[in-house]
């Protein structure tokens, strides 16, 4: 397992904002997250389109090197959501034909069908692992869809039975993780904002799945946690659903976003053994937080979670908010935290 620093690290939870001349951002922003394809969204053909997302990727570690982040991700600039491009590139997915589930919204969503056994016939993420992994000497963090949320964005006609749909999407994942850690990935974390919208059926089997899909995974894994983009989702609560349930988990960190909610963070000592990957960038404000702000809201954390178990990082992706905001609110997160490890003698 990677050594994760213990002086209150910094790092990017997942999605960056990708460029305007990658994407069109009116169409992308008119779209909800898509779960099938959403291709209308590129703006480089498509023989060119790995090249050019190559290149926005290089931009994006970029900020955030120059942030001062001490773990980095990819931004997941290639992606049209964080679950779809793992989703859509599995066998016995059907995304030409969609089904129609109701989002977290309420609103209808066009959704991958699935009609076979769920099987992945070769690594989706590996390549994207090898090109972050190229590009930095610094520790690097890799996301994926967790197997209960994506059990939650399918019409589910070959199991008939959410519970093994999850766990079929669970041995896909499973085998994603163990190519990801090989291609050099120091993290790898799985996203699973369904767990805290459906809580009841969370409780039924979202521990079990899993646990699953982090079968005989020897690296540093993470479990994303949230309530939706602050985009679309604007009053938040101010506690989880499910939370307690993932101590058991077999995961090393979960993280949570705590800043737009205004989390109640006392709900954090529901997981002694976890670290905490803290959310401590309101993304739904696209004022910049001062370093003092940050600062705080660290030092709020600290009063519940001691420091060697806190992970600093913005609540959720990026990916909605202008570039300017997101770089400069990055920037007063590691200067805020920054401020708080002199204040431990950590820094």
């Amino acid at each position: 397992m990677t050594d994760i620093p213990s002086n209150l690290p910094t790092t990017i939870v997942g999605s960056y904002v990708q460029p305007d001349w990658l994407i069109d951002r009116e169409k992308f922003h008119s779209l909800a997250p898509p779960r099938v394809r959403a291709k209308t969204i590129w703006r480089i053909e498509e023989q060119f389109l790995e090249n050019a997302q190559d290149a926005a990727t290089l931009a994006a570690v970029h900020d955030f090197e120059t942030a001062g982040l001490d773990i980095i991700g990819d931004g997941e600039i290639r992606r049209e959501s964080y679950s779809n491009r793992f989703a859509t590139m599995l066998d016995g997915v059907d995304v030409d034909n969609p089904g129609v589930v109701r989002g977290r919204s309420g609103n209808p969503l066009n959704v991958p069908r699935v009609v076979g056994p769920i099987s992945r016939k070769e690594s989706v993420q590996a390549r994207d692992v090898a090109f972050l992994r190229s590009a930095t000497d610094k520790l690097i963090k890799a996301t994926v869809p967790g197997p209960f949320t994506l059990a939650a964005q399918v019409v589910d006609e070959h199991y008939n039975d959410q519970e093994a749909c999850a766990m079929g999407f669970a041995d896909a994942v499973n085998a994603e993780i163990k190519d990801m850690f090989a291609a050099g990935a120091d993290i790898v974390q799985l996203d699973e904002p369904w767990m805290e919208a459906w809580p009841d059926k969370a409780d039924d089997f979202a521990v079990k799945a899993v646990n699953r899909a982090l079968d005989g995974v020897a690296g540093t894994t993470a479990i994303h946690m949230c309530f939706g983009y602050a985009f679309s989702v604007k009053n938040k609560p101010s506690g989880y659903s499910f939370l307690d349930a993932l101590d058991a988990a077999d995961v090393d960190i979960v993280s949570v976003e705590a800043a737009q909610p205004d989390l109640d963070l006392s709900v954090l000592e529901c997981l002694p053994s976890k670290r905490i990957m803290l959310g401590v960038l309101d993304l739904g404000d696209m004022e910049v937080e001062t370093p003092e702000i940050i600062a705080d809201r660290i030092r709020a954390g600290l009063q519940v979670i001691p420091a060697e178990r806190l992970i600093i990082a913005p609540d959720c992706g990026m990916k909605y908010m202008p570039r300017d905001v997101a770089f400069g609110k990055l920037q007063s997160m590691v200067a805020g935290t920054e401020i708080v490890r002199n204040e431990l003698g950590i820094g």
